[in-house]
């Protein structure tokens, strides 16, 4: 078993995903607008883009009417969710050739600790380039990678130079990389967070890193003290594994604070239908719905309510989040995230489930 000479942990983020896997697929499609989502008539929601799409704004969660009147020629494909996990599951097993600590973020993404590997290289460069060069061996497409200490820092460093990117942070120069790292680059740090720090004439972690926590705290709240601490790449959660899941979510941090009600239902559905798939994947249904608000002022709330039956459909799961929304103050009060969680996890253990009943419907 290889080691590293500190902790060590590296972050997969796969380049447009499902658009990737589809353009794999489609040669054809290679180089255009591809748009993975919804039906446009029946209120879809894109889910993912490729990076031309991205050039004329569309983004994932957007409502694919929307998408498609920013870019005319942009190709809409239905999701292909049983393919999509397919190609997951072969990634996963390259991640666990290499450590068996991995914390799947998403069907797309995920943590892995390198500290100690299986492949016995002392180098975390080495072993970032050796599972991008698998990933593209075993199913042709690409993802960025980011090495640091922690997660934080490699979440960051995933995102720096996408797509089929490569960044690595070494601890003795986590600090200047932090320095110079615009504030809107800052996993956690939001548009309208962010205008507000440049109206204050910070536009740098250095700037940033400036005010101390009081300062902080004061002008952000809760939140100043999650600032004081990314600033300074400080961050001790560790790398998930092995454990059974309580339950499986799927969040958003929003671009800007929305107190628009019928924006706020497509996103919790779109997040709904990607948490069931991410249930769908790791083989469990649910028993709670939750639904997580974070308003602008940082304050959470959740909701839940319980199922008579487990579910692992999205559709049911987007009903009862929707619903759940009604009991919070959003629309009145500006949101900047939304999550929506399946909770009282149960093992898949038949194909088919019983089809809920939700309680709280009016027909």
């Amino acid at each position: 078993m290889g080691k590293l000479a500190h902790k060590t942990v590296l972050h997969i983020d796969m380049d447009a995903f499902f658009a990737s896997i589809e353009e794999r697929d489609r040669p054809e499609l290679r180089g255009k607008a591809v748009i993975v989502g919804g039906s446009p008539e029946r209120r879809g929601v894109v889910s993912t883009c490729s990076y031309e799409a991205r050039k004329y704004g569309v983004h994932s969660a957007m409502p694919s009417r929307t998408a498609l009147r920013l870019c005319p020629k942009g190709i809409l494909i239905r999701p292909n969710h049983r393919k999509y996990s397919a190609v997951s599951r072969q990634i996963r097993e390259i991640f666990y050739a290499v450590t068996e600590l991995v914390e799947p973020v998403s069907i797309d993404e995920a943590y892995l600790d390198i500290t100690h590997n299986k492949l016995e290289l002392d180098s975390a460069r080495e072993i970032a380039l050796f599972i991008k060069n698998a990933i593209r061996e075993k199913t042709g497409l690409t993802c960025s990678a980011g090495v640091a200490p922690n997660k934080f820092l490699s979440k960051i460093a995933s995102d720096f130079q996408k797509p089929d990117g490569l960044t690595v942070i070494d601890p003795e120069k986590a600090a200047a990389f932090l320095d110079e790292l615009p504030i809107r680059k800052f996993h956690g740090i939001g548009n309208v967070t962010a205008d507000r720090l440049e109206s204050m004439n910070i536009r740098t972690g250095a700037e940033l890193k400036l005010l101390d926590l009081e300062t902080l705290q004061l002008l952000f709240g809760k939140a100043g003290e999650f600032y004081y601490h990314i600033v300074r790449g400080v961050d001790d959660r560790p790398v998930e594994s092995g454990s059974e899941p309580k339950s499986i979510s799927k969040e958003m941090t929003l671009l800007e604070d929305c107190s628009d009600v019928r924006q706020l239902r497509i996103l919790v559905r779109a997040l709904a239908r990607k948490t069931a798939r991410r249930a769908l994947l790791k083989g469990y249904c649910g028993l709670n719905v939750t639904l997580k608000i974070k308003y602008a002022d940082f304050q959470t709330v959740t909701r839940t309510v319980s199922l008579e039956n487990p579910t692992v459909n999205g559709e049911t799961i987007g009903d009862c989040a929707v619903e759940l929304l009604k009991k919070t103050s959003a629309g009145v009060r500006p949101v900047r995230l939304v999550g929506v969680g399946l909770g009282a996890l149960q093992v898949i253990g038949t194909p088919r489930l019983e089809q809920l009943k939700l309680p709280f419907r009016d027909s």
